[in-house]
C-alpha cells in the first residue's frame, strides 16, 4: 500500500470519531438550550401542564439522556433528523430543499475566490516589487480587512440600487432561467468570495516568490525554457501546496458565511432556514442544519486533503 493510500485511509478512519463527536456535541448543546420542542409545539397557545407532560411522554423527552442519544444516532443512521414541531414535516425535507442553494452559493464563491486569487497572486509574483505587485498587495490587504456583510451591503447599494445591474435579493432557479440564476447569485458569490480571494492572493504570491527564487527555476530558464512553461509546469504546481492547506480552513468560513449572506440577500438556503428556525424556536431544524453544515465541512476538508496529497509530488511518488 502506498503512502498516499495509507494517509487517505487514516483520514477516513479519523473522520468517523469526528462525526460521532460532532453529533454528540450538537445533541448535548441542543438538549440544554432554551429552545424546547414542547414549548415550540404549543407556540401561540396556553397548554396545561398535563398537555406538556403528555407531549413529552409521546416524544420520549422524559427518557434518560443516554437512551435519547442512542435513539438519535440510530435515527440519523437511517437518514432521520427528526420532525419539525412547527411544520410537522421531516427535517430532512427542509434540509434537502435548502441545501442545493447553499451548495451553489458556496461552490460558486469558492470558484470565484480561486480564480481571482490565482490570477492576482501569480501576477503579483511575476511582477514582484513593481507597480502591479504593489497595487495587488494594497487591494488584497483591503480585501482581507473588509467583512463579507459590509461588502454585501456596499454592493447592493452600488450595483443593485445605484446602477440597477443586479437584483437586490431573491433567488431564481437555474432550471427556470440560467441567466436569471447567474444574475441573482453574482452579488452573493462576490460578497462571500472576495475576502477569501484577498487572503489566498497574498499566500499564493508568497509561495510563488519562494518558488521563483529556487535554483531549478534559474536552471530551467537558463537552459532556454520559456518562462510561461516553467511557471505553468513546475512553479505554480509546487506553489499551490501551502495555499491548498489554507483553502481547507477557509472553506469553513465560506460555509459559515452563507448564513449571513443568505439573510442579507433573502436567499432560501441553509442559513436562512437556520435563522428562521432559531427565531421560531424550532430546535429539531436548528439541530439538523448545524449537523449538516458541520459534517459537510469535515467532508470538504477531506477532499482538500486528497487534493493536497495529489499535488504534493513527494507524497505522490512515495511508496
Amino acid at each position: 500500500m502506498t503512502l498516499v493510500a495509507r494517509m487517505l485511509l487514516r483520514r477516513l478512519l479519523i473522520l468517523i470519531p469526528l462525526v460521532l463527536g460532532v453529533v454528540a456535541f450538537v445533541f448535548i448543546v441542543m438538549r440544554f438550550s432554551s429552545s424546547k420542542p414542547e414549548y415550540a409545539y404549543f407556540q401561540g397557545a396556553n397548554p396545561t401542564p398535563e398537555q406538556i407532560h403528555q407531549f413529552q411522554l409521546e416524544n420520549g423527552l422524559l427518557d434518560p439522556l443516554p437512551l435519547r442519544y442512542v435513539r438519535f444516532v440510530a435515527d440519523l443512521a437511517q437518514g432521520d433528523m427528526g420532525t419539525s414541531v412547527l411544520t410537522k414535516k421531516p427535517v430532512i425535507e427542509s434540509v434537502t430543499t435548502a441545501l442545493p442553494l447553499t451548495l451553489q452559493l458556496t461552490f460558486l464563491g469558492l470558484a470565484v475566490a480561486v480564480v481571482l486569487s490565482l490570477v492576482f497572486g501569480v501576477t503579483a509574483a511575476l511582477f514582484r516589487d513593481r507597480w502591479p505587485d504593489q497595487v495587488i498587495r494594497v487591494v488584497s490587504l483591503i480585501g482581507v480587512a473588509a467583512p463579507a456583510f459590509w461588502l454585501a451591503l456596499l454592493m447592493i447599494q452600488w450595483l443593485a440600487v445605484g446602477e440597477g445591474l443586479f437584483p437586490t435579493g431573491g433567488y431564481i432557479n437555474p432550471a427556470d432561467s440560467m441567466a436569471g440564476w447567474l444574475q441573482s447569485m453574482t452579488l452573493p458569490a462576490l460578497s462571500l468570495s472576495l475576502p477569501i480571494a484577498a487572503q489566498l492572493t497574498r499566500i499564493i504570491r508568497t509561495s510563488m516568490v519562494e518558488e521563483l527564487d529556487r535554483d531549478y527555476v534559474r536552471t530551467a530558464i537558463g537552459s532556454g525554457l520559456p518562462m510561461i512553461v516553467v511557471v505553468g509546469r513546475n512553479v505554480l504546481r509546487n506553489a499551490l501546496i501551502n495555499p491548498l492547506t489554507v483553502l481547507g480552513l477557509r472553506i469553513g468560513y465560506l460555509i459559515g458565511g452563507t448564513v449571513v449572506i443568505e439573510t442579507i440577500y433573502g436567499l432560501p438556503g441553509m442559513g436562512q432556514l437556520m435563522i428562521n428556525a432559531v427565531r421560531d424556536g424550532d430546535p429539531a431544524v436548528v439541530q439538523g442544519v448545524v449537523l449538516t453544515i458541520a459534517i459537510g465541512f469535515m467532508v470538504v476538508n477531506l477532499v482538500v486533503d486528497v487534493l493536497y496529497l495529489l499535488v504534493n509530488p513527494r507524497l505522490r511518488s512515495a511508496t
